[in-house]
């Protein structure tokens, strides 16, 4: 198992001895930094796959891995091209409605011969140093933001990603559209009744029994 830093959004600050950071823009210098953990998983494999009690293995690691959206799984196999492990394992991972992907990251242990790597890569988005209060608002003459500026949202949008890779690279557009998913916001817009006919109105509750 190593962890990487993929990236850090970050913005230059400077620093100001004992009073934390200095910053005259609008910009926050608190970002989100993503860091990936791989996880490393080697199963026996024959000419004819998996060895036998093998794709049991690989199944209960991979439900102890708890595997959910974002993560990415790999195969780390010397015979890529004619893999018969590697369509074994793509089985038990699409139980969980995910594919594998195309490549798998370099590792650091070297795999043994007759040996298939199973990689589970999992990312992690934070925010460092939050929260900051080196630098208060109370005496600011320097015309800079609160050391603790952008903590709370970008903490927020940290936590609430769903694959923290996106913060780095985003969602390319495959070019196709689901017409039921963009019909959706239109179709409840229309149903909604117009405000005149009350279609805004906050029901009253009442307590005590009254």
């Amino acid at each position: 198992m190593r962890t990487i830093l993929i990236a850090a959004l970050a913005a230059p600050a400077l620093m100001l001895g004992g009073c934390g950071t200095l910053n005259r823009g609008v910009d926050s210098i608190k970002q989100p930094v993503v860091s990936r953990t791989d996880y490393v998983f080697d199963a026996q494999s024959t000419t004819a796959g998996l060895a036998p009690g093998e794709t049991e293995r690989v199944a209960g690691w991979l439900a102890a891995m708890r595997l959910h959206y974002g993560d990415q799984i790999s195969v780390d196999d010397p015979n890529p091209y004619d893999s018969r492990a590697r369509a074994q394992i793509a089985a038990i991972v699409s139980s969980y409605g995910m594919r594998l992907a195309d490549r798998a990251p370099i590792t650091n242990a070297p795999l043994a011969a007759g040996m298939v790597r199973v990689v589970v890569s999992r990312a992690v988005a934070t925010v460092p140093g939050c929260p900051d209060f080196t630098r208060s608002g109370s005496s600011e003459f320097e015309g800079s933001t609160t050391s603790n500026f952008g903590c709370a949202s970008n903490a927020s949008l940290a936590a609430m990603v769903a694959d923290p890779r996106d913060l780095v690279r985003g969602q390319a557009d495959d070019g196709t559209a689901d017409p039921i998913t963009s019909n959706r916001a239109v179709g409840t817009y229309r149903r909604a009744a117009p405000t005149g006919a009350g279609g805004t109105t906050v029901k009253s509750e009442s307590t005590g029994g009254k």
